[in-house]
C-alpha cells in the first residue's frame, strides 16, 4: 500500500533523539523523503542511519534553530536537494531549569526563549516563504502539555511552549487562504532523553511524572510521530490552527 506522504518532502528539527527521531522515521515509513536536522552531528547522523536502514531516504543537515543564518541554510538546503518542502515538524527545544520565577537567570530565560520560541519563529519564517512559492505545505511545531496549562518551577519552559501555541494559531490563521496548514503538538510525559534527564536529576521523578498522567505510563515518542504525520497528511486537509495533546489524558484533569 502507498504511504500517506508518499513523495512528499519533510523536514524535522531536534530529529537526533527522541519524539524528533521517531517523527522522522514514521515520516519515512509513510513514503516522504526526511531531511534530518541537529545541532547534535552525531545523533542526527544516527537517525539518517536508522530510516536508510528501513529503505527510506534522509539526508543530514546541522543547525541551531535559534540563528536565523543556520535555519535559512537548512531551509535552502533542503530545497536545494529537493526541490521543494512539503511538511515542516519544528521539534528542536531544550527543557530549561527547574526553579522558582524569581530564581531564574535571565541567561536561562534568554536560552529557553531562543530555542524553544524563537527558533521555531524562524523556522515557520523561512518554511512558510518557501511554501508560499510553491503554492502550499504544513506545519506542525512541538509544543507541550506545559503550553496549555501552568507548571510551578519551569517558569521559562512554560512561557516559550505558551508561546508556540500562540504563534502557531497566528500563522494558522494568516495562510489558511494560501494553502498551508499550521498546528502544534502538545507532548505530556514522553519517554525521551529529556524527561531521562530529569529523573536523573531529581530522585522520585519518574514515580511523580507517571502519577500525573490518567493513563498511568509515559507516553512513547512514535506516538507523538504519529500525531504529527497524520497532522501533515490529507487525512487531516480540514485541521489548522489545533494545539493537539498527545499527553495521555493530562491536561483534561
Amino acid at each position: 500500500m502507498p504511504g500517506r506522504l508518499d513523495n512528499k518532502i519533510a523536514l524535522v528539527t531536534g530529529a537526533g533523539s527522541g519524539i524528533g527521531r521517531a517523527t522522522a522515521l514514521v515520516f519515512a515509513r509513510e513514503g516522504a523523503k526526511v531531511v534530518v536536522s541537529d545541532i547534535v552531528v552525531e545523533g542526527g547522523q544516527e537517525t539518517v542511519q536508522q530510516i536508510e536502514a528501513a529503505g527510506g531516504e534522509a539526508i543530514f543537515v546541522k543547525a541551531d534553530v535559534s540563528q536565523a543564518a543556520d535555519v535559512e541554510t537548512l531551509v535552502a538546503k533542503t530545497v536545494e536537494t529537493y526541490g521543494r518542502l512539503d511538511c515542516a515538524f519544528n521539534n528542536a527545544g531544550i527543557e530549561g531549569g527547574v526553579k522558582p520565577t524569581i530564581d531564574c537567570t535571565e541567561e536561562e530565560f534568554d536560552r529557553t526563549i531562543a530555542v524553544n520560541l524563537t527558533g521555531v519563529w524562524l523556522c515557520m519564517k523561512y518554511e512558510i516563504q518557501q511554501m508560499l512559492s510553491q503554492g502550499g505545505g504544513t506545519i506542525v511545531n512541538t509544543a507541550s502539555a506545559a503550553g496549555l496549562v501552568g507548571f510551578p518551577g519551569l517558569p521559562d519552559y512554560v512561557a516559550s511552549k505558551h508561546g508556540v501555541v500562540g504563534l502557531t494559531k497566528t500563522a494558522a490563521l494568516e495562510y489558511a487562504k494560501s494553502g498551508i496548514r499550521v498546528n502544534a503538538v502538545c507532548p505530556g510525559v514522553i519517554q525521551t532523553p529529556m524527561v531521562e534527564r530529569g529523573a536523573q536529576l531529581s530522585p522520585g521523578f519518574d514515580e511523580l511524572a507517571v502519577s500525573m498522567e490518567p493513563v498511568g505510563r509515559f507516553g512513547q515518542p512514535a506516538e507523538v510521530g504519529e500525531a504529527v504525520v497524520w497532522l501533515c497528511s490529507d487525512a487531516a486537509s480540514f485541521v489548522t490552527g489545533i494545539p493537539m495533546q498527545v499527553d495521555g489524558g493530562l491536561v483534561a484533569q
